[in-house]
Order: structure tokens, then sequence, then C-alpha cells
């Protein structure tokens, strides 16, 4: 089993050979076609692939797409994972039943042994592909959602657990990753077919995803000063009691975002490349009291604000960052699908 991620990518390809060279890679599983009269050229791609525990973890991102998945493919390719699906566009889905319009962010459910088409624009979409022979434990209430959304709550939950999964897999060495597909197993049982055992059974999860949920709140409005606790639970849909127990061992709710703001600024500083005036920094994170500002973040952090910026400035700038290039471990999803 692969101890570190397939890529396959067409960024580093000639523009004339990209389409064809992800279109490739996809049969048999899927046929690709751009959706209507797109174009074949330029079609710069990625697809990032991780053993998670017996389950394999998807991260595509890939210009607007029309995929087929007929009969005549299933029977060259009988791999038949079940595929839970989350993307930041609305896609489109033709079954055997019907059509089904799955909005951005929602979770929903798919099975390889079933024919399947989907169109949709431009998108970055995470894939937690569910092996049957693995998880054959969870075959009744898969298939019972197969071709459907996750509804609710708990399918909202089910989508966040994905990308929380998305964040933690780069940074989890092999045996830890290999350790997941219990905990997987019963994220889902609990998300798709929810019980009093099941939802007990996973509440350290639950709580996980949760407070990922939480986070990425308060990220995206840092610079308000109207982030109070009552709005954080409005926004992620907890009562003022579920927030306060899940954030008591963060040292509680007005620390927990406090910190996030302190860590934005702080890692701003820490920026060679970052221009701006330390007061606007501050304020872009909800500090508007210059004063309490400097006196926060030197308690926090041991250093103040100037100290960090000069010391940073004085420093080297941040090395590269890793790119991913054409991968050449395997020549196809089919292969890398069979290779985990």
């Amino acid at each position: 089993m692969p101890i570190s991620p397939l890529v396959f990518s067409t960024l580093s390809l000639p523009e004339a050979e990209q389409y064809e060279a992800w279109r490739t890679y996809f049969r048999p599983v899927f046929d690709l076609c751009p959706s209507g009269d797109g174009p074949t050229r330029g079609f710069e791609a990625e697809s990032t692939t991780w053993a998670a525990g017996g389950a394999i973890f998807g991260h595509v991102r890939a210009p607007k797409l029309h995929s087929v998945r007929d009969t005549r493919r299933i029977r060259r390719d009988p791999t038949d994972h079940w595929v839970i699906v989350v993307g930041r566009r609305e896609t489109r889905l033709t079954l055997s039943e019907g059509g089904v319009l799955v909005p951005a962010g929602r979770s929903f459910v798919v099975s390889l042994a079933d024919p399947i088409e989907s169109e949709r624009e431009a998108d970055d979409r995470l894939h937690l592909y569910l092996p049957r022979d693995r998880f054959g434990a969870l075959a009744p209430e898969l298939d019972r959602v197969r071709g459907e959304m996750v509804d609710g709550p708990l399918g909202q939950l089910l989508a966040d657990y994905l990308r929380m999964l998305g964040d933690a897999l780069p940074g989890l060495a092999a045996p830890e990753r290999n350790k997941l597909g219990t905990a997987i197993q019963a994220m889902v049982a609990a998300c798709v077919a929810p019980t009093a055992e099941r939802l007990s059974d996973t509440g350290g999860q639950i709580d996980l995803t949760r407070l990922e949920r939480v986070r990425q709140v308060i990220r995206r409005r840092l610079h308000s000063a109207t982030l109070t606790p009552a709005a954080l639970c409005r926004e992620v849909g907890m009562s003022r009691s579920q927030l306060y127990r899940l954030l008591e061992g963060e040292g509680g709710v007005i620390r927990y975002i406090q910190r996030h703001r302190l860590r934005a600024v702080h890692a701003a500083l820490s920026n060679p490349a970052e221009e701006r005036p330390i007061s606007l920094l501050a304020e872009a994170c909800g500090f508007y009291e210059p004063s309490t500002f400097s006196r926060t973040f030197r308690r926090e952090f041991g250093v103040t604000p100037s100290d960090l910026r000069a010391a940073s400035r004085a420093g080297e700038a941040p090395g590269g960052t890793w790119k991913p290039s054409m991968g050449a471990d395997f020549r196809s999803l089919s292969d890398c699908l069979r290779a985990f």
C-alpha cells in the first residue's frame, strides 16, 4: 500500500496534451468530456489520493466537466466502491431513477456499481471511496442512500467531516492513517443511519467536526466586531450550552475567538511580504484598540508585534512551496483504486 499520496497532475504538460492525459487517467472508470462545447486545450487539473485505513480519500481540482459511467464501463471495470462526494459547486446527477441537483457543499452518495452521469462547473471536490470488501458492514445503509444527498444537520456534519479529513491527512504519518478505517466507518454510519448508540460511539468525532465548523466561521469573521458567542451559536447551528461545552477545554468561547485572532495577526506579521501597518492588520483581525491589542499579543506570544515584524523582515523568506507534478506511479484512476 502506498505510504505517500498519489498525485496525478496535468500542470506540467503542454496545453495540447493536458485534457487527453486527464481523460485517459480516469478511463475506464469514467469517460470524461468538457461540458457542452468547452475547449479540450489548457485543461489544468490535479488529483491527490490518500490511503485512509481501507478507505480512499481523493481531492480533485478540475475545470468544467461532464462524466459518464455507463453499463459498458461497469463491465470493463467492475470497481463497485461507494463514493461520498462534497463539491464547492453545484452538481447535476443523472441516475437510472432520474435526475438529482446537488447544491454546493452538500454530501451525496453514489455507487460505482450503478450507471451514473454528472455535470458540473469547474470545481474543487472531495471524494471518499469506500470499498465494499472493507466496508461491507455499511452495505444496507449506503445502498439505501446511494444516488441521494445526505440531508439535514447530519448531512452537513458528514460534509464537514470530509473537509476535516482533507485538512488532516497531509499531516498524519502512515501508521495514523492506517487506523482511520474504524473511525471513518463509525462516522459514516452515524450520519447516514443515525441511532443513539452510533451517535454515542462517534461523539468524539462529532465534536471534532463541530469544532472545525466553529473554526471556519471564526476565520471568515475575524474582522467582525459583532462576532460574539451568540452570533457564533447562530452561524454554526448550536445552542449556547452546546457551544460552551464544546469549547470548555479550549479556555471558553471568548478566549477561543481571541486566540484565533491573535494567531492570524501573528501569521501576517511573520510574512516578510506583508506591508500593511500593524494597526490595520490588528483591525482586520478584530482588534480595534491598539494598546489593548499590543498587551494581549505580547502576553500570548512573549514578543511585541513590532519586534516580531522586525525579526521576520531580518530573517530569510520562507522556502518555495511544494508543487505536485505529473504522477507516473499509476496510469489510471482504476489502477490507483486497486492499489489501495
